[in-house]
């Protein structure tokens, strides 16, 4: 199958097919995966987003995964939800290193109906700031959905994990239709789609072409798909798992790439685990999409200083957003790129 052809979007890929593609030599897959990511994207500009976890422990889910999940014992301190104040002033600081999405994750099942309110006075209050939202709150209903949508939330976060036969071995307390039927209420209300996966948690290569072959099949791409590799925390039953072996992590980013040319491919969880020639590869394979910042709501993250003297190494530029999508803007994210290297928003590894 040529580039050319990969690059037109499917919703109809097979399992025979997508294996095919995995199964390719190591550098005909990342020159088909480079090939369709120049045609639908400047391959040197990376969109940077920033994650912060407003409620913290004791999720009722029981992904075998999560450190935060109330079902295993991993030393994560709970917290309630943050006021709406504080959310703002972590999305500010994140606009000032450079962010231009700020995502907000909750450890629910699902929002409750008294936390509402508030998590939609945190979506108005970051559109304010000019920054694109997305948020992670669980399983929504309609209504829950469509009043996310009317606060102007642009992304909403579902990741299906893994593919449906392996689902079940590392969650029960939400069935795989469920999370399809939040994915399906987030595309009907007008957001945009941010789902994706692990890698590392004991799956098979058919595993992971099923878990691409359930995003890219949905009726319309999701814009934004996160990558994942697995952070091993103790306490969680995944805590032993073999590491995921770095060609296949970036295998897995390029056929991504090739099955959904025009979403971001987000390099995510596990990054603080790869070295700079990884993550550089990773860019190569078609990944254009990073988190930012010192975690990942309770993991760590490269910190920000390093992505950016990665980046200028690399000749990459952070993507600026459509609608702002002008010389002094991008100017503007640069210049603050720049002046936040020393201040107290960056972790200074000789303290």
């Amino acid at each position: 199958m040529s580039a050319t052809t990969a690059a037109n979007l499917r919703h109809d890929w097979t399992p025979a097919e997508v294996k095919a593609l995995f199964q390719q030599p190591f550098n005909d897959l990342l020159f088909q995966a480079q090939t369709v990511h120049r045609a639908h994207f400047d391959a040197n500009r990376v969109q940077v987003s920033t994650l912060l976890s407003i409620k913290t422990g004791a999720c009722p889910e029981d992904c075998k995964y999560c450190p935060q999940s109330g079902h295993y014992n991993t030393g994560l301190d709970k917290e309630k939800l943050m006021e709406v104040q504080k959310v703002l002033e972590a999305a500010a600081e994140a606009k000032a290193i450079g962010s231009t999405r700020f995502c907000m994750g909750a450890a629910w099942k699902h929002p409750s109906a008294k936390d509402m309110p508030y998590v939609l006075k945190m979506v108005e209050g970051v559109k304010a700031l000019g920054l694109e939202t997305c948020m992670t709150l669980g399983k929504l209903s309609k209504e829950q959905t469509q009043a996310l949508a009317e606060a102007g939330l642009d992304y909403y976060n579902h990741n299906l994990d893994t593919s449906p036969e392996f689902y079940g071995n590392i969650i029960t307390t939400r069935t795989y239709s469920e999370r399809l039927e939040t994915l399906a209420h987030v595309r009907e209300s007008g957001m945009k789609i941010c789902s994706g996966g692990i890698l590392g948690m004991g799956e098979s290569l058919d595993d992971r072409a099923g878990l691409l072959i359930q995003l890219a099949n949905l009726p319309e791409h999701p814009e934004s798909v996160p990558i994942n590799m697995l952070v091993k925390v103790q306490g969680t039953p995944l805590a032993d798992e073999q590491d995921v072996d770095p060609f296949d992590f970036i295998r897995m980013l390029a056929v991504a790439r090739i099955m959904m040319p025009k979403s971001h491919v987000r390099l995510s969880a596990g990054r603080e685990a790869m070295n700079e020639q990884m993550q550089a590869l990773a860019f190569f394979a078609g990944a254009n999409s990073i988190f930012y910042g010192e975690k990942l709501l309770t993991t760590a993250n490269p910190q920000a200083d390093k992505d950016m003297q990665l980046f200028a190494r690399l000749g990459i530029k952070p993507e600026e957003r459509q609608e702002h999508a002008d010389e002094v803007h991008q100017a503007a994210i640069e210049q603050a790129l720049t002046e936040q290297r020393d201040s107290q928003l960056f972790y200074n590894a000789a303290v």
